[in-house]
């Protein structure tokens, strides 16, 4: 069904079974010679993806985690030929839904890079708009905790809609449908990925 969804949104699309299914499939997207980026994403960790572009020889990494202004890498990587990150939910209608801190990642995704590769698992396929509102309260609070924010959903354990100058939770969006055909590519993993 989501196949299918995402063909009409101009979406590529692509079903894999495993983690490891993923990084085979991306280690055959990117190509020699090629500028890389990322945007901040658990589910490409968890994928073993960072590492992959780490170690790749052939192609040029901008790597955000590892290098000295993380606010160049954002502005290099619009340039770049493949912009790889995650969603933060996909509705059954097929948009993309997504919150960012400083919008560097769904500003790449919206425009720039040549292709941007969306990895999610299916643990983010939500019912619609309303349900990705929720799930990315929830994937917030978590991600809080892991980037030891100490933010007022913290305290709480939930989100509060706070104005905190720590927050994470700036830029929000939805991604409809891609203007350029197969220009964003969604790889869909049979298992649960990020939050």
């Amino acid at each position: 069904m989501l196949e299918r969804i995402c063909k009409f949104k101009r979406f590529g699309y692509s079903f894999v079974e495993t983690k490891e299914d993923c990084l085979k499939l991306i280690s055959e997207m990117i190509h020699e010679n090629d500028v890389v980026s990322v945007g901040g994403s658990v589910s490409l960790g968890e994928c073993g993806i960072l590492e992959y572009l780490e170690n790749r020889k052939d192609i040029t990494y901008l790597d955000r985690y590892h290098c000295e202004d993380p606010h160049q890498v954002f502005h290099d990587a619009f340039n770049a030929d493949v912009y790889l990150t995650s969603t933060n939910a996909i509705t059954k209608k097929g948009e993309l839904y997504n919150v960012d801190a400083t919008g560097n990642r769904v500003a790449a995704m919206i425009y720039g890079p040549k292709k941007v590769i969306v990895v999610l698992g299916k643990n983010k396929i939500v019912e619609n708009i309303d349900e990705a509102i929720k799930h990315t309260e929830k994937a917030a609070y978590r991600n809080n905790i892991r980037l030891k924010r100490d933010n007022p959903c913290i305290k709480a354990g939930h989100c509060v809609q706070c104005d905190s100058p720590t927050k994470i939770c700036r830029a929000y969006t939805v991604i409809e449908s891609s203007q350029i055909e197969g220009r964003i590519h969604i790889i869909l993993v049979n298992e649960d990925l990020g939050y």
